[in-house]
Protein backbone atom coordinates (compact mmCIF):
# COMPACT_ATOMS: atom_id res chain seq x y z
CA UNK A 1 0.00 0.00 0.00
CA UNK A 2 2.87 2.33 0.81
CA UNK A 3 4.71 1.51 -2.41
CA UNK A 4 1.67 2.34 -4.57
CA UNK A 5 0.42 5.21 -2.36
CA UNK A 6 -2.89 3.49 -1.58
CA UNK A 7 -5.04 4.42 1.40
CA UNK A 8 -7.77 1.80 0.82
CA UNK A 9 -7.70 -1.55 -0.96
CA UNK A 10 -10.80 -3.70 -1.46
CA UNK A 11 -11.10 -7.10 -3.13
CA UNK A 12 -14.04 -9.46 -3.52
CA UNK A 13 -13.93 -12.93 -5.05
CA UNK A 14 -16.26 -15.93 -4.74
CA UNK A 15 -18.14 -14.47 -1.76
CA UNK A 16 -14.91 -13.53 0.08
CA UNK A 17 -14.36 -9.83 0.73
CA UNK A 18 -11.15 -8.21 1.93
CA UNK A 19 -10.72 -4.54 2.80
CA UNK A 20 -7.43 -2.97 3.89
CA UNK A 21 -7.30 0.63 5.06
CA UNK A 22 -4.11 2.53 5.85
CA UNK A 23 -4.00 4.44 9.12
CA UNK A 24 -6.27 4.26 12.13
CA UNK A 25 -8.85 6.67 10.77
CA UNK A 26 -10.14 9.57 12.86
CA UNK A 27 -11.05 7.49 15.91
CA UNK A 28 -8.28 6.48 18.30
CA UNK A 29 -8.11 2.88 19.46
CA UNK A 30 -8.42 2.78 23.25
CA UNK A 31 -7.79 -0.34 25.31
CA UNK A 32 -9.36 -0.48 28.75
CA UNK A 33 -6.86 -0.86 31.59
CA UNK A 34 -6.39 -4.37 32.92
CA UNK A 35 -8.10 -4.97 36.25
CA UNK A 36 -6.69 -7.28 38.84
CA UNK A 37 -8.94 -8.69 41.50
CA UNK A 38 -7.23 -8.85 44.88
CA UNK A 39 -6.45 -12.21 46.39
CA UNK A 40 -8.20 -13.06 49.68
CA UNK A 41 -5.02 -12.37 51.68
CA UNK A 42 -4.52 -8.98 50.03
CA UNK A 43 -8.13 -7.97 50.64
CA UNK A 44 -7.87 -8.69 54.38
CA UNK A 45 -4.47 -7.05 54.82
CA UNK A 46 -4.29 -3.40 55.89
CA UNK A 47 -0.97 -2.81 54.17
CA UNK A 48 -0.78 -2.11 50.42
CA UNK A 49 0.39 -5.03 48.29
CA UNK A 50 4.09 -4.97 47.45
CA UNK A 51 4.94 -4.57 43.79
CA UNK A 52 6.90 -7.49 42.42
CA UNK A 53 9.60 -6.28 40.03
CA UNK A 54 10.20 -8.47 36.97
CA UNK A 55 13.14 -10.76 37.45
CA UNK A 56 16.11 -10.48 35.14
CA UNK A 57 15.56 -14.11 34.19
CA UNK A 58 12.13 -13.37 32.69
CA UNK A 59 13.08 -10.12 31.02
CA UNK A 60 16.31 -11.49 29.53
CA UNK A 61 14.71 -14.46 27.73
CA UNK A 62 14.60 -14.54 23.94
CA UNK A 63 12.07 -16.69 22.09
CA UNK A 64 12.85 -19.13 19.30
CA UNK A 65 9.63 -19.21 17.28
CA UNK A 66 8.34 -21.52 14.58
CA UNK A 67 8.89 -20.17 11.07
CA UNK A 68 6.11 -22.39 9.70
CA UNK A 69 3.11 -24.57 10.45
CA UNK A 70 3.96 -28.22 10.97
CA UNK A 71 4.76 -30.94 13.48
CA UNK A 72 7.48 -30.23 16.07
CA UNK A 73 10.17 -32.85 16.72
CA UNK A 74 12.96 -32.38 19.27
CA UNK A 75 15.19 -35.08 17.69
CA UNK A 76 16.12 -36.32 14.21
CA UNK A 77 14.50 -39.72 14.87
CA UNK A 78 12.43 -41.32 17.66
CA UNK A 79 15.46 -43.11 19.16
CA UNK A 80 17.91 -40.17 18.82
CA UNK A 81 18.63 -37.76 21.68
CA UNK A 82 17.06 -34.28 21.45
CA UNK A 83 19.01 -31.66 19.48
CA UNK A 84 18.99 -29.37 22.56
CA UNK A 85 17.80 -29.53 26.14
CA UNK A 86 17.49 -27.07 29.02
CA UNK A 87 20.94 -25.78 29.96
CA UNK A 88 22.56 -26.42 26.56
CA UNK A 89 24.44 -23.53 24.96
CA UNK A 90 23.34 -22.58 21.44
CA UNK A 91 24.63 -20.27 18.71
CA UNK A 92 22.82 -18.76 15.72
CA UNK A 93 23.67 -21.87 13.64
CA UNK A 94 22.69 -24.54 16.21
CA UNK A 95 19.88 -26.83 14.99
CA UNK A 96 17.33 -26.91 17.82
CA UNK A 97 14.53 -29.02 16.32
CA UNK A 98 12.82 -30.29 13.17
CA UNK A 99 9.44 -29.17 11.90
CA UNK A 100 7.77 -31.54 9.49
CA UNK A 101 5.62 -29.76 6.93
CA UNK A 102 4.08 -31.59 3.97
CA UNK A 103 6.37 -34.63 4.48
CA UNK A 104 9.48 -32.41 4.41
CA UNK A 105 11.74 -32.35 7.48
CA UNK A 106 12.90 -28.75 8.06
CA UNK A 107 15.82 -28.16 10.42
CA UNK A 108 15.20 -25.10 12.58
CA UNK A 109 18.21 -23.11 13.78
CA UNK A 110 18.33 -21.07 17.00
CA UNK A 111 19.15 -17.78 15.20
CA UNK A 112 20.32 -16.45 18.59
CA UNK A 113 23.07 -17.22 21.04
CA UNK A 114 22.65 -18.20 24.66
CA UNK A 115 21.51 -21.09 26.80
CA UNK A 116 18.22 -22.99 26.45
CA UNK A 117 16.10 -21.92 29.44
CA UNK A 118 12.82 -23.63 28.52
CA UNK A 119 11.41 -26.08 25.98
CA UNK A 120 7.92 -24.72 25.29
CA UNK A 121 6.59 -26.87 22.40
CA UNK A 122 5.61 -30.49 22.93
CA UNK A 123 7.40 -33.19 20.94
CA UNK A 124 5.29 -34.70 18.14
CA UNK A 125 2.58 -32.04 18.42
CA UNK A 126 1.49 -29.49 15.79
CA UNK A 127 2.90 -25.95 15.97
CA UNK A 128 1.72 -22.75 14.33
CA UNK A 129 3.66 -20.01 12.55
CA UNK A 130 5.15 -17.70 15.18
CA UNK A 131 4.51 -20.10 18.08
CA UNK A 132 7.23 -20.12 20.74
CA UNK A 133 9.29 -23.33 20.60
CA UNK A 134 12.13 -22.54 23.05
CA UNK A 135 13.21 -19.74 25.35
CA UNK A 136 16.90 -18.77 25.49
CA UNK A 137 18.67 -16.78 28.18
Amino acid sequence: MLKNDLSVFEMEKDGFRLKLQKGGGDQPIISPPATVSPSPTTAVSNSPPAAVPPTTETTALKDIVSPMVGTFFRAGSPDAPPFVDVGKAVTEETVVCIIEAMKVMNEIKAETSGEIAEVVAENGKPVQFGQVLFRVR
